[in-house]
C-alpha cells in the first residue's frame, strides 16, 4: 500500500512538472500609460489595476517604432524593424525573412493551440474590422474577426471639426467619437471578449496561446454610452496651446513633422478646444470599455481554475498624445509616444511589483519562451524579462531603442536609459534632442545645445550609432542569405 501511494505521488508530481503553462496575450490599440497601474487616477481601469496586483508593471517599456504595423510585427517576430524590414503599414511581415518563426508559430511547434481574435498584427481601423487585415495566417491554429456597430454603423460617428455625421470612411486618423446606448457585445471589442472566453473554454484542457486584440482606444473613439458617463467634460484638462507650442521651439523640425506647421491646433485646423476635450474624454471612455472586457476574460480564467497555470501579458503597440505639446496621435520619438503599457503576470513570479528599468516590447517573445520552460531561439533580439519578473529590483543595464521612419531620408533613432532620452535625426545632421528624465519627465527642455552635456551626448550618440551600424550590417546579411 505504501509503495502504491508513493508511486501515485511520484506520477502526480511528474505530471505536474511536465504540465505546460498557458499564455493569455491581450493587446490594446494606441493605448498610452493613462491608466491606473501607471498612476493615473482619473481614468477608470479597475481590471487592469487587478492584473497589476497579480504581476509586474513595467513602468518604462518602449516600442521599437511608434506605428501600429512595425511595432506589432516586431513584437510578434522578436526582431527589430531594421532587421525585419517592416517600417510602414504596408510592409510585409515575411518580405525580407520568409521563414521567420513568429511567437504563435513557436508555441504551435510545442503542441500549443495558437488562436487569435481581433487585432494582433496591423489592421486599418475601422476599415479592416471584420477581415483578416494584415494578419499572418501561419501564426495561428485558428483566428476570428468579429465586427460590431463601430464598423457597420460608422455613419453615426461624430467627426470633428464641426460635428459632422452621415459619412463613411476616412476615420483611421480622425478626431471622431460616438456614444450609442448599446450593449458591450454590440461593439467589436465586446465581441472580441466573447470569443476569447469561448476560446478559453474550448481549450481549457490543453496548452494554449490565446491572443485577444482590442481595437480601442484607437480612433474613432466609440463605446457604449455608460462608459462615456463615467467622465465629466469639466474634469478633462488640456495643456494651454501657446505653452505647448513654446515647448517645441527648441526641437528639430523632423521631431514633429507629422503634426506641426499648418496642422495646429491639435492636429486638425479649425478644431476647437472644446472639441479636443470631448475627444480626450471619448478616448478615456474607450479605455474603460476595454478594461471591462479584460475583466470578463480574467473572470473566465478564474472560473475554469486556470489562473495558476496561465501567464498573462497585457501590452499596447505604442503610446499616444492627447494634446500634450499640442500634439495628437503617435509616431514621435518623445516619451509619450514611445512608452507603452506592459504588464506581465506569471504564476512563478512576484506579485504587485513595479519595474523601473527600461525594457523593450521586443523582450516579450523571449520572456514568454523562458517563462513557459522552453529554450529561447538564438534569432530573437530581445532579452528575457524573467529575472525582473522574479525581482523588479534586479540590476538591469539595458537601454531601449525606438526608431522613427517617415522616409529613407527622414529617420530618427532614440535611446532611453534610466535617466536620459537622446534622439538623433538623420544621424544628427537634421538635429538632436537630449532630455533629463530625472528633472524633466515631460521633456520640455531640449539640452542638446548646452555645452555642459557634450560628454553625455557623445556617449549616447555612440550607443545609437553602434545600434544603427550593427543592424544595417545584419540586414545586409539577411538579404544575402535570402539570395542563397
Amino acid at each position: 500500500m505504501k509503495y502504491l501511494l508513493c508511486l501515485g505521488l511520484l506520477i502526480s508530481i511528474t505530471t505536474f512538472a511536465k504540465e505546460k503553462m498557458n499564455v493569455l496575450f491581450i493587446s490594446a490599440d494606441d493605448l498610452n500609460c493613462d491608466i491606473g497601474p501607471y498612476g493615473n487616477k482619473q481614468v477608470k481601469t479597475p481590471n487592469l489595476d487587478r492584473l497589476a496586483k497579480m504581476g509586474t508593471v513595467f513602468d518604462r517599456a518602449y516600442c521599437q517604432q511608434p506605428l501600429c504595423g512595425p511595432s506589432r510585427a516586431s513584437i510578434m517576430s522578436g526582431l527589430r524593424p531594421n532587421n525585419l524590414g517592416v517600417f510602414t503599414l504596408n510592409d510585409k511581415l515575411r518580405g525580407r525573412i520568409p521563414n521567420l518563426v513568429t511567437m504563435g508559430e513557436f508555441f504551435q511547434s510545442q503542441d500549443y493551440y495558437s488562436g487569435r481574435v481581433g487585432k494582433i498584427y496591423h489592421y486599418g481601423n475601422p476599415t479592416y474590422i471584420g477581415t483578416n487585415g494584415h494578419d499572418d495566417e501561419q501564426t495561428w491554429t485558428e483566428r476570428f474577426n468579429p465586427i460590431g456597430i463601430d464598423r457597420t454603423q460608422e455613419e453615426n460617428i461624430i467627426r470633428y471639426p464641426g460635428g459632422i455625421t452621415g459619412k463613411k470612411g476616412r476615420l483611421g486618423i480622425s478626431m471622431a467619437w460616438w456614444d450609442p446606448v448599446s450593449e458591450d457585445n454590440e461593439h467589436t471589442d465586446g465581441l472580441v471578449a466573447d470569443r476569447a472566453i469561448k476560446m478559453i473554454e474550448a481549450n481549457k484542457n490543453k496548452a494554449f496561446f490565446i491572443a485577444a486584440g482590442f481595437f480601442n482606444p484607437h480612433c474613432p473613439y466609440v463605446a457604449p454610452k455608460k462608459y462615456f458617463d463615467m467622465y465629466d467634460i469639466k474634469d478633462i484638462k488640456l495643456q494651454d496651446l501657446d505653452e505647448a507650442k513654446k515647448e517645441l521651439e527648441d526641437v528639430p523640425a523632423l521631431a514633429i513633422s507629422r503634426d506641426g506647421g499648418q496642422r495646429w491646433p491639435y492636429f486638425y485646423k479649425g478644431l476647437s478646444r472644446d472639441e479636443a476635450k470631448q475627444c480626450k474624454l471619448a478616448y478615456y471612455a474607450t479605455v474603460s470599455f476595454i478594461d471591462a472586457q479584460i475583466g470578463r476574460i480574467l473572470d473566465s480564467l478564474e472560473e475554469h481554475n486556470l489562473m495558476d497555470k496561465t501567464i498573462i501579458v497585457f501590452w499596447s503597440d505604442h503610446g499616444y498624445f492627447l494634446g500634450e505639446k499640442g500634439l495628437w496621435f503617435k509616431r514621435k520619438a518623445f516619451e509619450r509616444s514611445a512608452r507603452a503599457p506592459l504588464i506581465i503576470a506569471s504564476p512563478s513570479s512576484k506579485q504587485g511589483q513595479i519595474c523601473k528599468s527600461p525594457v523593450e516590447m521586443l523582450d516579450i517573445y523571449p520572456t514568454l519562451v523562458e517563462e513557459t520552460g522552453f529554450q529561447i531561439p538564438k534569432e530573437l533580439e530581445g532579452l528575457s524579462l524573467s529575472p525582473l519578473l522574479k525581482n523588479a529590483q534586479t540590476q538591469w543595464s539595458k537601454a531601449a531603442i525606438t526608431q522613427i521612419h517617415h522616409a529613407s531620408d527622414k529617420q530618427g533613432y532614440s535611446i532611453r536609459t534610466k535617466k536620459w532620452r537622446y534622439t538623433e535625426w538623420n544621424e544628427g545632421r537634421d538635429g538632436k534632442e537630449l532630455y533629463d528624465h530625472e528633472n524633466d519627465p515631460e521633456e520640455r527642455v531640449n539640452l542638446a545645445s548646452s555645452p555642459e552635456y557634450t560628454q553625455i551626448m557623445t556617449r549616447l550618440s555612440q550607443e545609437v550609432q553602434n545600434y544603427s551600424k550593427t543592424y544595417v550590417a545584419n540586414s545586409k546579411k539577411v538579404k544575402n542569405n535570402k539570395k542563397k
